[in-house]
């Protein structure tokens, strides 16, 4: 019975990333190829844009003086990360873990795939408030926030046969 539960769990999780990045890959390319041709600011309300940017460097533009000539290094690094991910996706123990992993590893490959097409990562989401700008994001970096957040509240769940405290 561990076996097929586990079975099933890492199907879950498989689903988790292609889900994550195909959604990624696809609103990439309708963005790119058919709302921002040509580039522009399109408005949406007082508080999102959408404006078309290439991140090359990590999470917020860091570092991207170093690895804008570098990307496949970058590159290899985040895979190495997503390998550990994969690795940590087969021993979890719950569907929230498993559900977690899949999304932030299926949004790393999204990301993994950009820097390797285009020396790149594709960013499009612009969050502001007044003059304050978020850095530009995109769906990938959703499914990681998104990952990350359901691991922590994960963990803080009671495991099977242990009180809640």
């Amino acid at each position: 019975m561990k076996r097929s539960a586990n079975s099933t769990r890492v199907l879950i999780g498989l689903a988790c990333v292609a889900l994550a990045f195909s959604i990624d890959q696809m609103s990439k390319f309708v963005i790119v190829e058919i709302i921002m041709s040509p580039p522009r600011e399109i408005y949406i309300n007082a508080f999102l844009n959408i404006v078309l940017s290439y991140n090359t460097g990590i999470s917020f533009g860091i570092l991207s003086g170093y690895f804008s000539s570098a990307p496949s290094s970058l590159s290899f690094l985040t895979s190495v990360v997503v390998g550990f991910l994969f690795i940590w996706m087969l021993y979890a123990k719950t569907n929230g873990h498993t559900i977690a992993l899949g999304l932030i590893a299926g949004g790393a490959s999204g990301n993994i795939y950009d820097r390797m097409r285009q020396g790149a990562v594709t960013d499009f989401i612009d969050l502001h408030l007044g003059a304050w700008h978020w850095p530009t994001f995109n769906t990938a970096d959703i499914a990681i926030v998104l990952g990350a957040a359901i691991l922590i509240a994960d963990s803080f769940r009671s495991r099977p046969g242990q009180p809640a405290g």
